[in-house]
């Protein structure tokens, strides 16, 4: 290694790590794109209405006018409402149902994995063997025997899709427990006299943080396919514009109106793979072991 990449090496140790994580993330162009892309597509969800105030359920022209005729920039759906304001609309929902889902899939999932991988013994074969029954089920024919059953409203369909993404998150935070709980400064705390609570989620926890966070990143934008997916076979709330409720309402009529299916379609693809970027550039500012790189 050469004296100036021993210069900047010792200048990254000596920072603090957020402002090190930080770094070692800019270094990942495609991550640094992807997420002012997200912060693009994160401000047009919330002004986007304000700043184009059509009603996306209002039919303001002939059915199927192709993108750019009469002004509609992206056209019309089946019944004439304008497609940009749908998708304008449609992005709040969507990122609300994915951000919501991943975060219940860690709440689940980090409780899980924290007490299996911190009591060991019956507690971890127990919640292990829930764990595994969770991940065996078919995860999007039981998401749709609880929508069917519970309702189509927002909230069961996230609570249906955060039910059945949940052990990934655990099997992760598990292993990590299992890994940090040996080390010499949770023994410390220990013998200090420190309370299993605290130990778990003050002295644990937080280095366990790493992994967990890329982790739930990448939940956001599986969440987001997986309302596309339920949509896309009617189970769905019609009083909501989601980017998947566009595509399942237009669905049968991808041959002749194509564009009702492809935009949308474009939108959830270039957010789940900025989503996914953004993950991949999170994994390497936070795992010390690929800063060597």
């Amino acid at each position: 290694m050469t004296r100036p990449e021993l210069q900047e090496e010792e200048t990254l140790q000596a920072q603090h790590p957020f402002t090190e994580s930080w770094a070692m993330f800019r270094k990942n162009t495609a991550a640094v794109a992807a997420l002012a892309l997200l912060i693009l597509i994160t401000f047009g969800a919330i002004f986007g209405p304000m700043l184009y105030p059509v009603d996306p359920f209002e039919m303001v022209w002939a059915p199927f006018s192709p993108p750019g005729e009469e002004g509609f920039l992206l056209g019309t759906d089946y019944l004439g409402r304008d497609l940009l304001s749908m998708i304008i609309n449609g992005a709040k929902v969507s990122l609300m149902i994915g951000v919501s889902a991943a975060l219940m899939t860690v709440i689940i999932g980090v409780t899980v994995g924290a007490l299996a991988g911190f009591y060991l013994g019956i507690v971890e074969e127990i919640l292990m063997r829930i764990t595994e029954f969770f991940q065996v089920l078919p995860t999007l024919l039981f998401s749709m025997v609880l929508v069917a059953l519970f309702g189509a409203s927002l909230p069961m369909i996230t609570f249906a899709i955060g039910i059945v993404s949940w052990t990934a998150v655990a099997r992760i935070t598990r292993s990590e427990f299992l890994r940090i709980r040996e080390l010499e400064y949770v023994m410390a705390s220990r013998a200090s006299g420190a309370s299993n609570m605290k130990l778990m989620f003050r002295v644990i926890l937080p280095n366990a943080l790493p992994p967990i966070i890329v982790q739930s990143a990448l939940m956001v934008g599986s969440a987001i396919l997986f309302e596309a997916g339920l949509s896309f076979l009617g189970l769905t709330d019609p009083n909501v514009v989601s980017w998947g409720q566009i595509i399942g309402s237009n669905r049968q009529y991808i041959l002749d109106a194509g564009y009702t299916v492809t935009i949308p379609g474009v939108a959830i693809f270039v957010t789940v793979l900025a989503i996914s970027l953004v993950g991949d550039g999170l994994n390497d500012a936070l795992n010390p072991k690929l800063r060597q790189r």
